[in-house]
C-alpha cells in the first residue's frame, strides 16, 4: 500500500518545511509513504527547500494555473507514481499533518473512497463571522446538490482511493473542492468525513481575496456541475415559470370571453402563446442537455478505461 502525500505550493518557501514537518512518516497498514510537491510556477525558493527537506518528487509547472489545475496536475502524476491512495494538503501549513492516519482510515478499511478533512469552524478565530456564516450556507448548497453529508465542502484536506482519483474529472479552473465533491456524490462514490483541527494562520488566503468575488465564481462553479448532471430536472423547473404565467393568462382569456359581452381580450392570448412557447423552448433545451449528459457519462466511462488501462500498462 502506497501513499502519496501532494502539497500544491505557490511561493511557499517559508511555509512548506512547516508542512512537511508534521508529515506523519509511518501508518499501520502502509508500506510507503510518498512526498509530492506540485509547483505552480513559484518565484521563490520553493523547489530549492523542497529538495533540500528530501521530497521524493517535484511537479513544476512552468507558468501559475491556479489551484484546480494544480490539484489536478498532481492527482495525475501520484497515479503514474503508483499511489494506491492520494492525500491533498495545502503549502500554508493550515492543516496537521498528525490528521493524516485518521484521513485515510476509511479508505484502508475500505468503508469509503474519499474522505474529507472538515475544519470545526466555531473553534477557527481567524474566521469571521461573514466568513463562517457563508461557509456554512455554501457547504449547505454542496450538500444539496451533491446529495452527500460533508460538512466542510470547501477543505482541501482530502484523501482519494485510486479508483476514485482515476474518476474524478475537474473543468474548473478556479477550485477543485466543490467540484470533485459534488461529481463524487453524484456518480455514488462512498464518501466520508473526519472532524479536523487546523494550525495558526500564517498568511492571507490566495484563493478568497475577495468575499463577493468568491461568491460568484463558487455559485457558478455549482450551478455548471449540477446542471451537468440534472439538466432536464433544472429546465423544467425554469420553464414553470412562464408556463404557468401563460396558463394564467389562457384562463384570463376564456373568462374575459365567455363573461363579457364584447369578448375581446386577444392580447392575453397573445402574451399566452409567446409564454407557452418560451416554456416549451426551455424544456427543449433541458431535453438536448439530458441527451447531452448522458453522452458526457459514457465518455466518462470511457475515460476511466482509458486511465486504468494505461497506468496498468
Amino acid at each position: 500500500m502506497k501513499v502519496i502525500i501532494q502539497i500544491p505550493c505557490y511561493n511557499e518557501e517559508k511555509t512548506l518545511p512547516l508542512v512537511i514537518k508534521e508529515l506523519p512518516k509511518r501508518i499501520e497498514g502502509v508500506d510507503k509513504i510518498e512526498i509530492l510537491v506540485i509547483n505552480d510556477g513559484s518565484t521563490d525558493k520553493t523547489i530549492e527547500v523542497a529538495r533540500a527537506l528530501g521530497v521524493q518528487h517535484i511537479l513544476t509547472l512552468p507558468k501559475q494555473r491556479g489551484l484546480a489545475s494544480v490539484f489536478k496536475a498532481g492527482l495525475d502524476r501520484a497515479l503514474e507514481l503508483g499511489a494506491d491512495i492520494i492525500v491533498n494538503t495545502d503549502g500554508d501549513n493550515q492543516y496537521k499533518g498528525g490528521d493524516i492516519p485518521a484521513l485515510i482510515a476509511p479508505i484502508l478499511h475500505r468503508t469509503s473512497e474519499i474522505t474529507i478533512g472538515c475544519r470545526m469552524m466555531d473553534q477557527i478565530q481567524h474566521f469571521s463571522f461573514t466568513k463562517k456564516t457563508l461557509q456554512r450556507f455554501g457547504s449547505y448548497m454542496v450538500r444539496k446538490f451533491s446529495k452527500t453529508t460533508v460538512p466542510d465542502t470547501t477543505s482541501g484536506f482530502r484523501a482519494f482511493s485510486r479508483d476514485a482519483a482515476l474518476r474524478v474529472n475537474i473543468f474548473s479552473s478556479y477550485t477543485y473542492t466543490l467540484e470533485t465533491l459534488i461529481q463524487a456524490g453524484r456518480a455514488g462514490i462512498a464518501i466520508s468525513h473526519i472532524d479536523i483541527t487546523t494550525n495558526e494562520k500564517l498568511r492571507e488566503s490566495r484563493l478568497i481575496r475577495s468575499i463577493p468575488v468568491y461568491i460568484v465564481r463558487s455559485l457558478a462553479t455549482m450551478m455548471r456541475v449540477y446542471l451537468m448532471y440534472e439538466p432536464l430536472r433544472t429546465f423544467v423547473k425554469i420553464s414553470m415559470f412562464p408556463l404557468v404565467i401563460g396558463a394564467a393568462f389562457i384562463v384570463r382569456f376564456f373568462v374575459a370571453h365567455f363573461t363579457q359581452a364584447q369578448g375581446g381580450h386577444i392580447q392575453s392570448l397573445i402574451i399566452a402563446a409567446i409564454l407557452v412557447i418560451v416554456g416549451s423552448g426551455i424544456i427543449t433545451i433541458g431535453l438536448l442537455g439530458d441527451l447531452i449528459s448522458a453522452n458526457r457519462k459514457l465518455s466518462e466511462d470511457i475515460l476511466y478505461r482509458l486511465k486504468k488501462r494505461d497506468l496498468s500498462a
